[in-house]
């Protein structure tokens, strides 16, 4: 198994058809796959960490209690207040770094989205789904993900899912927040996703289908994996769907991996979630908790620079791997 979208560095600028799915030219990376461990914690054995060349540099995004708004607010309750950001509230969320990374895919246009995609160097027929959190599908960090899985077999694409719409910007008044997030809803996507499904399965000749998404792409995941049969399997990262009816009717394999100290997604929330999935769902599923992590962990935190972290960091990447290549 790799972590290491660098390993894709010698083939991804190769050839490609205006689709940006040709298969690429030269040596496929080797693809290994090793056994999951039972444990979210520091000790175990752990293939080598994806590392970006640049140094570390800090930026800081911070969440405050509106995201944990957009996650915990139950749907039939739009009337619900929520708390506002501002002096006497501050964030109380570092998600961590921004990376500096270029990307080894390249942009593309699939129907009435944008979409970045990065075709895999083993030509497997299998290909992901990679969706965006709050701040855009052309945050490095979200890329960087997507390369890493590409270098595991699997062509993937990350979709501007908020079809041309302004991401947030972390720099922002939050106290808009709410307005802004009313129209990302994460169960309106349906559109978005069967136009990447067709350019997978007419462009990419992908015969089999996944779905990997983080905070709000989390929550896409959730209703994807709820909706779509023909997506063979899910891994919701620090993202769920508000308690509603029928959020537990998965059709297909789904991981769920959340972060210990998440003021987005309490543990009290990922209990429920954990318990009526026993109750009601069919189909293999896992809900695992990281301990002492933070929201955004597992795409937001560089490893180098968190030497603390980066045994969690690097077990939630590999699981994230080893779900998709047991279950596609």
């Amino acid at each position: 198994m790799t972590l290491h979208p660098q390993h894709l560095r010698t083939t991804t600028r190769a050839a490609r058809s205006e689709h940006g799915c040709r298969r690429n030219t030269g040596h496929p990376a080797t693809v290994t796959v090793t056994a999951a461990t039972s444990r979210a914690g520091p000790g175990s054995s752990l293939p080598p960490s994806a590392r970006p060349s640049p140094s570390c540099k800090l930026q800081g995004v911070c969440l405050p209690l509106l995201l944990a708004s957009f996650f915990t607010t139950p749907l039939d309750k739009p009337d619900v207040k929520t708390p506002m950001a501002n002096e006497a509230n501050p964030c109380p969320c570092d998600i961590g770094h921004k990376l500096e990374y270029g990307g080894m895919g390249q942009e593309v246009q699939v129907e009435h989205i944008k979409a970045y995609v990065t075709r895999s160097p083993v030509d497997a027929g299998k290909a992901v789904i990679v969706v965006q959190d709050i701040f855009g599908w052309q945050l490095p960090n979200t890329r960087y993900m997507a390369d890493m899985i590409a270098g595991n077999g699997y062509t993937t694409i990350v979709p501007d899912f908020f079809v041309g719409q302004e991401p947030w910007d972390p720099a922002g008044d939050w106290s808009t927040f709410p307005e802004w997030i009313k129209s990302k809803n994460p169960r309106n996507i349906n559109r978005e996703v069967e136009a990447v499904m067709r350019y997978l399965t007419q462009q990419c000749h992908a015969q089999k289908i996944g779905i990997v998404g983080f905070c709000w792409g989390g929550a896409v995941v959730h209703h994807v994996m709820m909706t779509y049969p023909e997506i063979r399997a899910g891994v919701s990262v620090y993202g769920i769907i508000r308690e509603s009816e029928g959020i537990y009717n998965l059709k297909n394999p789904t991981l769920f991996i959340f972060a210990e100290n998440d003021p987005v997604i309490p543990l009290e929330q990922v209990s429920v979630l954990t318990q009526k999935l026993k109750e009601h769902c069919t189909v293999n599923h896992q809900v695992k908790t990281f301990t002492g992590q933070t929201h955004g962990f597992v795409h937001r935190k560089r490893e180098d620079c968190s030497p603390a972290d980066k045994p969690y960091i690097e077990e939630a990447r590999r699981n994230l791997i080893e779900w998709l290549n047991k279950f596609i």
